[in-house]
């Protein structure tokens, strides 16, 4: 693998002083925010990291310690990469957070619970400047192992995914606070079927052999939902069950998604490819999947006119023509490393537009794939380097709002990890800041508002 170096833009942030989220009805102000001679400057941002606190109910099998306290609040020294403990949480109640999402203009961070034999929870958390997350609104996800959490482009509506009975649900956000209502709409892609697999029975999804993949998809498995960047309109569900992204029309105004055709996650033919979750490029017309299954990314071109036809109320959904097209399919680790010792984790798209990242679980690694400007190779994918992770299974990971600096979550460590990112070559460097958590599943860094950012 030879490297490639890419110009990139720095991209400097900056922001003033910390407006206090508005709490909940039901809450008086005291026990949502506290500001205390220990609030970081306005210009810090957060890192908070979710643990898992009981593994018993879910559908992988972690391999590090049950956390008693669910969330961390980090901040991160621009200088170098150091990171500083804020707060921790408190609240016991909420029970293996396993997905983070910040209010684009409130002080309200979201997590998402996880577990096969319960439903899951919407958590709203009030942040404070002092790092603090209090929580103040919790609500059903109507569904098992909730996963992924999107917020539409007014914020009007979230998109919630539940990954073990596959349903998504759209759910109205209140206006006056930011915290999640109760669900306007549930997709079920099993149609009311009862799932074959069994949450009391079941293969360990940590494990990526013939079998346990044979089992993974005997049935269907949303991972994620987002919205496409250029008209908020279309929604996309990698379906890891079925080797598909499902596509959807989205009415905020209803609350509703309307199933619109899917696409195979890769080449035809193949099987057990276990599409995890799907970014889009900041600024060019392509879409990046990757594959938790099969350990590679796929790159589809996204069709502007087939995307403006499915939008027209005229369109005859159950044969709308798909909006992605294949164009690539490259591997996430060495040719030479066997496929069944890997799952791969995140997938994200660098803000310059330059590079795309993907976590490997197994090889306990991140590659970093440069993407091609040129016309004639536009969107596509060749890659710079791996770099280890300094840990055991490396779930997630998440640049800090900089852009410079990467946050790894290795779960069966139970330990996090800075890394330098060079913007220009795209290389990955340990800065030897580590530190312990326990059972660490996921990284959401973020300013929080101002005043002037809200009014």
């Amino acid at each position: 693998m030879q490297p490639v170096s890419v110009p990139s833009a720095t991209v400097v942030d900056a922001t003033k002083e910390l407006i206090e989220p508005k709490p909940s009805a039901n809450l008086p102000l005291s026990e949502v925010v506290a500001t205390t001679p220990s609030a970081v400057l306005a210009s810090h941002q957060f890192i908070v990291v979710s643990c898992y606190t009981r593994f018993d109910n879910l559908a992988h099998g972690p391999r590090g310690t049950e956390a008693v306290r669910s969330l961390y609040t980090y901040t991160i020294n621009q200088e170098d990469g150091e990171l500083v403990l804020l707060s921790v949480t408190k609240d016991e109640s909420v029970m293996n957070p396993a997905f983070s999402r910040f209010h684009p203009r409130r002080n309200i961070l979201y997590t998402c619970t996880e577990s096969v034999a319960e439903d899951g929870e919407i958590v709203s958390w009030a942040v404070d400047p002092s790092g603090r997350l209090t929580k103040v609104g919790s609500q059903s996800a109507r569904g098992t192992s909730t996963c992924y959490l999107t917020l539409d482009k007014e914020c009007q509506n979230m998109l919630a995914v539940n990954y073990w009975n596959a349903t998504i649900g759209v759910f109205g956000l209140e206006q006056e606070t930011g915290i999640v209502g109760p669900a306007r709409s549930l997709f079920d892609p099993n149609h009311g079927r009862p799932m074959k697999a069994r949450a009391d029975k079941h293969v360990n999804h940590s494990v990526n052999n013939k079998s346990a993949q044979k089992e993974r998809q005997a049935d269907p498995h949303s991972h994620a939902v987002i919205l496409d960047p250029y008209f908020g309109r279309l929604a996309f569900v990698p379906d890891l069950g079925m080797d598909l992204i499902r596509q959807f029309r989205y009415n905020a105004e209803k609350g509703i998604l309307e199933a619109a055709g899917a696409i195979k996650s890769g080449p035809d033919g193949r099987t057990a490819l276990g599409p995890r979750y799907i970014e889009f490029h900041p600024r060019l017309p392509f879409a990046y999947v990757v594959n938790e299954l099969s350990s590679e990314v796929s790159v589809f071109s996204f069709d502007l006119n087939a995307a403006k036809a499915l939008l027209d109320e005229s369109c005859d959904l159950k044969n709308a023509k798909p909006t992605f097209k294949l164009i690539q399919t490259v591997r996430t680790i060495p040719d030479g490393f066997p496929g069944d010792l890997n799952t791969c984790g995140r997938i994200t798209v660098h803000k310059s537009g330059n590079f795309v990242l993907v976590s490997n679980r197994g090889h306990n690694s991140i590659t970093v794939f440069r993407v091609h400007h040129e016309i004639d190779s536009q969107g596509l994918l060749s890659v710079v380097a791996a770099q280890h992770t300094r840990g055991a299974t490396p779930r997630h990971f998440a640049f800090d709002t900089s852009g410079q600096w990467l946050i790894t979550a290795n779960q069966d460590s139970d330990k996090i990890g800075v890394f330098r990112f060079n913007i220009a070559t795209g290389h990955l460097e340990f800065t030897g800041n580590e530190y312990s958590v326990p059972s660490p599943n996921f990284v959401c860094a973020f300013q929080p508002h101002t005043q002037t950012q809200i009014s």
